[in-house]
């Protein structure tokens, strides 16, 4: 069979054939009232100084599908003698669900000693994330050290994998950072989560991270869909230049130079159909309403959405 059979032939049959230029099907627009494939997730680090369940009612109240949690805000609520579980139940009632919590700080010490030692806050962080509903845990390679083994960290998101699963119903995934020594790129955390050699494995992607430690954004064909837990969403000023760029350096997306747009046809290509989840550090915003910024960041993710797909 020739090329032009072949492509015939798998139009014929519905095949998505990207790798040949092809346009692949978008996925089924099921959000934002049919304007998105995807849920569309506020990250609370966007308005942090704002309390925690004023977050969950601002995410609620400006369209967001979902929303994506910090771990020290769960730690706060239930010093301050609130209900986990109730508040995961306020959360569902609002039409929201939890995809993420960030996350499983120094989770992933270097030696076997150290790394035993680490388990009871990291089983106590799953047991929290668990019980306001979160689909999955943060695994963030910290801490970040000149000598982090991939290797051996692939071993130990297995083990992260199976304590989370078995014991809490939760799924740890595992995120890269751009400004850290080691687990900067995509490929990187790539290799951690494919060698864990678990069904279950996957990261977290973040467009800021992926132009931060120098991924860039072509390698979104590779991956399938489903390997990605979360995929932040957030953009950066032409200036400063890339290896000093800063969390606080993160902007809305849209409005900076990433190529957001072939993003997210890259990731209706793969099969995509988690959340594009807003997550900026930017101190302004955390000056401004918290509501119109959380209002704000919606907006331009959804005009980006249009502009990709249509």
């Amino acid at each position: 069979m020739d090329r032009r059979a072949f492509l015939q032939a798998g139009a014929g049959l519905g095949l998505s054939l990207t790798g040949f230029g092809a346009t692949a099907a978008v996925p089924d627009k099921q959000y934002q009232k049919g304007a998105s494939p995807w849920p569309l997730c506020l990250n609370t680090s966007t308005i942090r100084p704002t309390p925690l369940k004023d977050k969950i009612q601002i995410a609620a109240e400006t369209g967001y599908d979902a929303v994506e949690l910090w771990i020290d805000d769960l730690e706060k609520h239930e010093v301050d003698g609130g209900d986990l579980k109730a508040l995961g139940a306020e959360i569902k009632d609002r039409g929201l669900f939890v995809i993420n919590v960030i996350g499983l700080w120094g989770g992933m010490p270097a030696g076997e000693d150290e790394w035993q030692k680490s388990l009871e806050a990291t089983r106590n962080r799953m047991r929290m994330s668990a019980a306001v509903g979160s689909k999955h845990v943060a695994v963030l390679p910290l801490p970040d050290r000149d000598d982090f083994d991939l290797k051996w960290a692939a071993g130990k998101y297995k083990e992260l994998l199976n304590l989370g699963r078995n014991d809490y119903g939760i799924l740890p995934a595992f995120e890269f950072v751009g400004f850290f020594k080691t687990v900067y790129r995509l490929g990187q955390a790539a290799a951690v989560a494919l060698d864990a050699n678990d069904a279950d494995a996957k990261i977290i992607a973040d467009t800021f991270h992926l132009h931060r430690g120098g991924s860039g954004f072509e390698g979104i064909r590779h991956l399938n869909g489903n390997f990605i837990a979360s995929f932040h969403w957030n953009d950066v000023p032409a200036e400063p230049p890339a290896d000093q760029l800063k969390d606080e350096h993160r902007i809305y997306p849209g409005d900076g130079i990433l190529p957001i747009k072939r993003a997210l046809q890259q990731l209706a290509e793969i099969g995509y159909t988690g959340p594009l989840s807003l997550e900026l550090f930017n101190r302004e915003h955390w000056q401004q309403d918290p509501k119109q910024v959380a209002a704000t960041g919606r907006e331009k993710i959804l005009a980006g959405v249009t502009a990709a797909l249509g």
